[in-house]
């Protein structure tokens, strides 16, 4: 039976359809409009009480029952359990797993987000703030510089395999450009990013949904009364 999937187009979302897609796990996408605010309506907040997509149900959980999961990291671990896949072959490899996982979730995540909040939304909704915009611009710099390093010396962030600290990375990485970064002096970073753009499973994944992304996000001023003012 296919897991049910909760989703938005963002890089939150992109994280979940990466995983499902490298597994070969059936999926039914529910899309959750975060810009019409549906991720506030009370079926949702059963799922995910966060009021954050993505969320999953899964009809085949633990003991053959049903389980619903949220938050990104959370799915990615349960998934990866669920498969054996992409999760390391001995402890010491799921360590390093679970460090690059929650660098991401606790570092990558929250200051890119805040750095597209602060150097494009804010401003299109007439907050300039240049402490704000250099300090998170600055700490999304400093945060690509330690995966720079880390893909010096690994194909991975992990080490010598793909897993799912790598698709948990992948689609905020992706948006580099909108968070005011180069690549120019990050040609291990360039490198990863080629690489699993390459890969057909994480080409799929990135293409679902991918029409209901605005072009402008930061120009919907509605969607931006639902975004940041509830």
């Amino acid at each position: 039976m296919p897991i049910d999937l909760y989703y938005w187009p963002t890089p939150n979302g992109w994280k979940i359809t990466i995983a499902l897609e490298e597994m070969g796990l059936p999926y039914e996408v529910r899309y959750v409009d975060i810009g019409k605010g549906e991720q506030f309506e009370p079926d949702f907040l059963k799922i995910a009480p966060n009021n954050r997509m993505p969320a999953i149900i899964d009809p085949d959980g633990p003991d053959g029952q049903p389980i619903s999961v949220f938050e990104s990291g959370a799915i990615l671990q349960y998934l990866a359990r669920k498969t054996g896949m992409f999760y390391g072959g001995s402890e010491r490899e799921r360590v390093a797993v679970e460090e690059w996982l929650f660098w991401q979730v606790g570092g990558l995540g929250p200051m890119a987000g805040q750095a597209h909040h602060f150097l494009k939304y804010a401003p299109a909704m007439g907050h300039d703030l240049p402490y704000a915009k250099d300090r998170y611009r600055a700490e999304s710099t400093r945060l690509y510089g330690v995966m720079d390093r880390r893909l010096a010396e690994n194909r991975f962030l992990a080490g010598d395999d793909y897993t799912i600290a790598d698709m948990a990375s992948y689609g905020w990485a992706t948006l580099w450009e909108g968070q005011e970064q180069v690549l120019d002096d990050k040609p291990h970073l360039a490198r990863w990013l080629d690489e699993i753009a390459a890969r057909p499973a994480v080409q799929r994944a990135m293409a679902v949904g991918a029409e209901k992304r605005p072009a402008n996000v930061a120009e919907d001023k509605e969607a931006a009364k639902v975004l940041f003012k509830r």
